[in-house]
């Protein structure tokens, strides 16, 4: 029988446990696909996790080759997900790391489809990325696809018939990053540096009037999605349309639910917060295990899924020291609650 600690909660169920730092979760139809941002080291970037707890490369190994060529291979994956066409969406920041340069050709989003276990279409990004860039989240809303940029600060509007993707909001006091904290402390570089991460997380609310984003290191704001798709709205327009929606804390990861609440993890205090449609927040749980739980997924059976990724143990971002505690552990939680169709299904 397995003993808790004190502060431990019994709600919390730990589903997977790795030997390397995994920071990106998401089920498509029953299968589970894993995402790891070679922060301790090189190996394979996405991974299909297998009922024997093994995994296997996917969608096979040559993609996953290491190396920084974008030519049928990822350059740095950071982050996955099902989309609401039931396909695995995969973006690549396009550089090796925050603060690395841009790979010519590498920042992409490309799409999987999970039946054929092939690359179906890949949307290049390069007319809206900077050299600096490093492409890091996805959210959809019909035919678009909105990125947050967490190296240039920006948001990037992809439109997903066309292919065709324009930079916005680039370099708006909303998209950029401060100090980020975790466990107490400012997180820094190997140089001894404070490590900023500008825009991450995003999530468009359940009507599909909203997009909710913010850096790493908190304060949420908002903008009506018609603003962002409409190509005339001048970049002075749209910055004054941004709205200051939630004064959050560091935070690794977000998800929303179909009554729009935006779950958040928040890396200073190991807790996940609730941010309800009218603005009220609450502590949804609490744990000592939750350290730096990063990109989160809700399943379509209500199941919050948590990667306790621990990136702030990593040398890259605890001043060149590396002090995982493996294994980096999945926790999933019932919040009884499902996902927005137009984010999956």
């Amino acid at each position: 029988m397995s003993m808790r600690g004190p502060e431990e909660d019994p709600r919390l169920t730990s589903v997977r446990a790795e030997d390397r730092v995994c920071t990106g979760v998401t089920t498509v139809r029953g299968r589970v696909f894993l995402s790891y941002p070679s922060a301790d080291g090189p190996g394979v970037q996405v991974a299909e996790a297998l009922p024997d707890g093994g995994r296997r490369p996917y969608p096979d190994t040559a993609w996953n080759r290491v190396g920084q060529s974008p030519d049928g291979a990822f350059v740095h994956v950071n982050g996955l997900r099902g989309g609401p066409d039931g396909r695995l969406w995969i973006v690549d920041s396009g550089a090796p790391q925050i603060g690395g340069r841009q790979v010519p050709g590498g920042a992409r989003l490309i799409v999987v489809d999970v039946d054929g276990d092939r690359v179906e279409r890949i949307h290049r990004l390069d007319e809206a990325v900077r050299p600096d860039s490093y492409v890091d989240d996805v959210r959809f809303h019909g035919g678009t696809a909105y990125l947050t940029d967490a190296g240039a600060p920006g948001l990037i509007v992809l439109d997903l018939d066309s292919g065709r993707c324009r930079r916005v909001l680039d370099g708006h006091p909303s998209t950029v990053g401060g100090t980020l904290v975790a466990d107490g402390r400012a997180l820094r570089d190997p140089t001894g540096a404070e490590v900023r991460v500008h825009a991450d997380q995003l999530e468009v609310s359940p009507d599909g009037r909203w997009l909710y984003y913010q850096p790493a290191s908190g304060g949420m704001s908002r903008i009506d999605t018609r603003s962002l798709d409409d190509p005339t709205v001048s970049a002075d327009e749209l910055a004054r349309r941004v709205q200051r929606w939630c004064d959050t804390p560091s935070t690794g990861g977000t998800a929303i639910d179909a009554d729009g609440t935006i779950y958040l993890s928040d890396v200073e205090r190991r807790r996940i917060l609730a941010l309800a449609p009218d603005g009220d927040v609450r502590t949804l749980v609490d744990d000592p295990r939750l350290s730096w739980v990063d990109a989160m997924w809700l399943d379509t059976d209500g199941h919050l899924w948590m990667p306790a990724a621990q990136l702030h143990l990593t040398a890259g971002l605890n001043g060149g020291h590396a002090a995982v505690d493996y294994p980096v552990r999945i926790y999933r939680m019932p919040v009884d609650v499902g996902p927005p169709p137009l984010d999956h299904r």
